[in-house]
């Protein structure tokens, strides 16, 4: 793996290819912290299951609460939230808790192919274009990430509001 950084630390987010589940995966642990210490004021998850994103992991959940104050906004895009309940707990706890911020939608006739898994924010982008292999690439270019808001807002127009912080009434 080509680290553009030192292990660990999220100081600069690559602009680069990466390949692989668990660089993917570091990737996001990274984004999440960097979010949190630059205080990102949007970010958008997109994937169709979310089941290879490391979201129930404790640093994960720490980056996430210190990210969240008001102000901010997540959004979350799925084709459905199923494997996030049975594999993220932390994160579900963490949605519930600022669900005054989270905003999310499902697209349940998606082609999970079809769906982006990625990351939106102002400041970086990553996007999996090959979800098999989870390669794909990130940058902060503006090009690259103008091009995902406006595929992501295509999306968001054809969801729905799903993945509810409660369940009222049972």
């Amino acid at each position: 793996m080509n680290d553009d950084k030192p292990s660990g630390s999220p100081a600069a987010l690559p602009s680069r290819r990466f390949e692989g589940r668990e660089e993917f995966r570091q990737l996001v642990r990274d984004a999440l912290a960097t979010a949190a210490r630059d205080g990102w004021h949007e970010i958008i998850l997109s994937d169709a299951s979310f089941d290879e994103w490391p979201l129930g992991e404790r640093a994960v959940a720490d980056s996430l609460q210190a990210w969240a104050r008001g102000g901010r906004s997540m959004v979350l895009l799925a084709r459905q939230y199923d494997r996030v309940v049975r594999q993220h707990a932390r994160f579900v706890q963490w949605r519930v808790t600022w669900s005054h911020i989270v905003t999310a939608h499902v697209c349940p006739s998606a082609d999970p192919l079809d769906l982006p898994s990625a990351i939106w924010s102002p400041a970086w982008v990553l996007e999996r274009r090959d979800i098999e292999h989870s390669n794909g690439f990130c940058g902060s270019e503006p090009e690259r990430r103008v091009a995902l808001r406006e595929t992501l807002n295509e999306w968001l127009r054809k969801s729905t509001p799903g993945f509810a912080a409660s369940t009222l009434g049972l």
